[in-house]
């Protein structure tokens, strides 16, 4: 159904509907269809997701993260790409605001790449470097889709935000050693210019400005729930004030500001909350009929070790992510991913570092991630989707590497959920 182009939330209900009426008794069926979708959209876990929406839109229609961006720039100096390091330390910063990689990619592309093609930047030092760190806005909290994980497959949604932090990082250092590495071999990929390296004071001045009072932030998202204090709900609406109070600290806050960002977030949360109504039903028919049984012993009977089992459902995720919107990937695989996880003995939260990660790639895996389209919107007249494929290779290599370091050293993952109170 997908593949005529049909909406996900559509397909999902489709199938739900012949399958409660088929599964279910007929009418009283779809009755209970009914209840099944009020009690998956009524539950306190999904409160976190708006609100997380809603922090990105300030952030992005209040205009701020272009002043960070500046702050950060005057610390970068004469070191070899550093135009493409700024976009690497610029995605990881706007990731804490965002939790959506379009946005990041979107501002990032339309703020940097005409800088970067100015300065006789290569493409793969141009768009690489801001398609893989827009899509860290997955990786580190706070990540819509992390909500959307977390409310699916029945996991601790504040483990989930808490787990993700070190691998996100782990794939920016990744990011930064690939294009030091690369510009000091091929130095015409990223050419060096004079760049006039502000006064130590105005550093100092542009950072106490415009990238400390992000700390305000991490701590009301990230901090409070590492210790304790707040659920992810309470955390989430606590960054939501703190992105309200920084637009009105400078002065962007205004009607405009506070109208969009609202029917903007109502728009993706009607949209996410459709999906995710048919996602949850779509679970319960297939524990229902047994497929999810099945599916169960089926795998536990294979030749195969518990690990090489999590290796290939990565496989099968990144085949998926090469063609398929990575929502409808995530929300099709998850409930049969979920029974096979918690019967091999794997932690739940884990697994799903990892399969967001693989999500990650997904976003920009050729040929049809959505971060790709994005890049090409706001890319220099003349780029070719070819120049976008080869850009981003190199970049879906490292998130290959960290997904192998996280799968066999799972305390990565596992070390900060581990603190929390």
């Amino acid at each position: 159904m997908m593949a005529m182009g049909l909406p996900v939330a559509f397909c999902f209900m489709f199938v739900n509907l012949v399958g409660v009426y088929w599964f279910w008794g007929g009418l009283s069926g779809l009755e209970q269809l009914i209840h099944t979708i009020f009690e998956s959209l009524s539950s306190f876990t999904l409160l976190p997701l708006p609100l997380f929406v809603l922090m990105g839109e300030v952030m992005f229609l209040s205009g701020i993260a272009p002043k960070m961006i500046d702050a950060l720039d005057k610390w970068l100096g004469r070191i070899p790409g550093r135009l493409s390091l700024l976009a690497v330390g610029a995605g990881t910063i706007f990731s804490t605001l965002s939790g959506a990689s379009m946005a990041s990619v979107a501002m990032l592309g339309s703020t940097l790449t005409p800088e970067m093609e100015k300065r006789g930047y290569k493409k793969p030092m141009s768009l690489g470097p801001i398609l893989g760190s827009g899509g860290l806005a997955i990786m580190i909290p706070p990540s819509v889709l992390a909500v959307l994980l977390g409310a699916i497959g029945r996991i601790s949604v504040g483990k989930i935000l808490i787990a993700i932090i070190v691998p996100g990082l782990l794939m920016a250092a990744l990011y930064t050693i690939y294009i030091v590495g690369r510009c000091m071999l091929q130095p015409a990929m990223a050419p060096a210019y004079d760049v006039k390296v502000p006064r130590f004071s105005e550093r100092l001045l542009a950072t106490a400005k415009y990238i400390l009072p992000l700390s305000l932030i991490l701590f009301l998202v990230i901090g409070m729930m590492l210790i304790g204090v707040a659920t992810p709900s309470e955390a989430a609406a606590l960054g939501v004030i703190g992105c309200f109070f920084l637009a009105f600290v400078y002065q962007r806050l205004t009607w405009d500001l506070v109208k969009n960002s609202i029917a903007n977030t109502l728009k993706v949360t009607v949209m996410i909350f459709i999906i995710i109504a048919g996602a949850l039903a779509f679970a319960q028919i297939l524990a229902f009929s047994g497929a999810s049984r099945g599916l169960i012993k089926f795998t536990l009977s294979l030749p195969l070790t518990p690990l090489l089992i999590i290796v290939a459902m990565q496989i099968i995720l990144l085949v998926l992510g090469t063609f398929m919107d990575v929502v409808a990937m995530m929300l099709i695989t998850l409930p049969l991913y979920m029974p096979v996880i918690k019967a091999l003995g794997f932690d739940p939260v884990w697994f799903a570092v990892i399969m967001l990660l693989n999500v990650e790639m997904a976003d920009v895996s050729p040929p049809f991630g959505l971060g790709l389209f994005v890049m090409k919107g706001v890319a220099p007249k003349g780029t070719t989707m070819g120049d976008i494929y080869k850009a981003v290779l190199p970049f879906l290599a490292c998130d290959l590497v960290a997904m192998i370091i996280i799968i066999f050293f799972p305390s990565i993952a596992l070390w900060l959920p581990s603190l929390m109170r």
